[in-house]
């Protein structure tokens, strides 16, 4: 069983930007995928980026540029650094760690941006 925990969220205005933490207990991250997803209000959970064991990268098109997703294996924590952001990138952000059949959530860290 994984525990996340994701930390970092709160309020930025346009163009401005913030940084996620996301730290696991319970086993380690070195072979999960990891990822980070949003909820924006009133809309489905969508992905932002996935982070694979081996190394590679896949960014939704939308924060391609502007975020980025970096993960410290001994620390069981990945990180997002979120830059540029817009108002539509306001959503609840979760972390989610995959391995096989086994993926588990975090409860998730509410970013706002807004004036």
């Amino acid at each position: 069983q994984v525990r996340l925990v994701e930390s970092g969220g709160g309020l930025a205005q346009p163009g401005g930007s913030l940084n996620l933490s996301c730290t696991a207990s319970g086993d380690d991250i070195t072979p999960y995928t990891m990822g980070w997803y949003r909820q924006p209000p009133g809309k489905e959970r969508e992905l932002v980026v996935l982070s694979w064991p081996a190394g590679s990268i896949n960014y939704a098109d939308s924060v391609k540029g502007r975020f980025t997703i970096s993960r410290d294996n001994m620390k069981s924590t990945v990180y997002m650094q979120m830059g540029n952001l817009r108002p539509d990138d306001t959503a609840v952000y979760y972390c989610q760690a995959l391995l096989g059949p086994n993926g588990y959530w975090g409860q998730g860290t509410r970013v706002t941006v807004s004036t």
